[in-house]
């Protein structure tokens, strides 16, 4: 039988969602507690990946056992074993076709900035002091609906087929001291929403004017785009599937 689990976990004591030699992963953090109280071994698949220090407030996962589960029960005991920077919301039975990444529609992400010093925030969200033109911010942020290739914006040197991304929404909003830019599409690719967030800063910044803003997508060069923003403003917050 195949289970969805649905979770989120804060990321800045992981090295990202994957498995990786000598650091700690959210992926082996999850494959080791389910492994323990199912008393098998059992490996799971993630909906995406995110780096060392981002955090994921909705993230899903996969994963295959023979076993008919006892699911309240074994949310409880998972959320009592798993350290504190993670939680379990749901295992959901699915199909056993279903593919938590590949099946997934959108995905939705949110990047936060504090402009008031908050000793509570310094792990949670930028502190960014610049006075930044959050209406010029959201006119550039616009017209990357018009858009379909980003490879200006996606790590380089990274394995994929294609650049191409279908943005769905993509605008600031300001509450009190913190802004908050969201995001989605129906794929993401490497640091692309940290480099994003940086050439808007610098749009915010009247570093760039919209032309520019246009003139770097069209240029495909990762080096004309902004800086990539630190890693424990974002959040992966959606994941939306047809069947869910």
């Amino acid at each position: 039988m195949r289970y969805f689990i649905q979770f989120a976990y804060n990321g800045t004591h992981y090295h990202g969602w994957q498995i990786q030699p000598n650091a700690s992963s959210v992926q082996e953090t999850l494959n080791k507690a389910f492994s323990i109280l199912l008393n098998e071994t059992i490996s799971i698949m993630g909906a995406g990946r995110t780096d060392t220090g981002v955090h994921a407030s909705e993230m899903y996962g996969h994963f295959d056992t023979e076993k008919i589960l006892d699911i309240p029960a074994l949310v409880h005991k998972l959320n009592s074993y798993l350290p504190k920077d993670i939680v379990i919301f749901d295992i959901i039975s699915v199909h056993d076709d279903a593919h938590c990444r590949f099946d997934a529609k959108k995905r939705t992400y949110e990047y936060h900035i504090n402009t008031i010093k908050n000793p509570f925030l310094q792990e949670l969200s930028w502190y960014v002091t610049q006075k930044l033109d959050v209406e010029l911010m959201n006119q550039a942020a616009q017209l990357l609906l018009k858009h379909t290739d980003f490879q200006c914006f996606s790590k380089v040197n990274t394995d994929v087929n294609t650049f191409d991304c279908t943005i769905f929404e993509a605008y600031w909003k300001q509450e009190g001291g913190k802004l908050i830019f969201t995001i989605s599409a129906n794929r993401f690719l490497r640091n692309m929403v940290r480099a994003i967030v940086g050439t808007l800063i610098n749009i915010g910044l009247k570093k760039i004017t919209l032309a520019d803003f246009e003139n770097i997508i069209a240029s495909k060069s990762r080096e004309k785009a902004g800086f990539s923003v630190p890693a424990h403003g974002l959040y992966l917050t959606k994941i939306d599937y047809d069947y869910l």
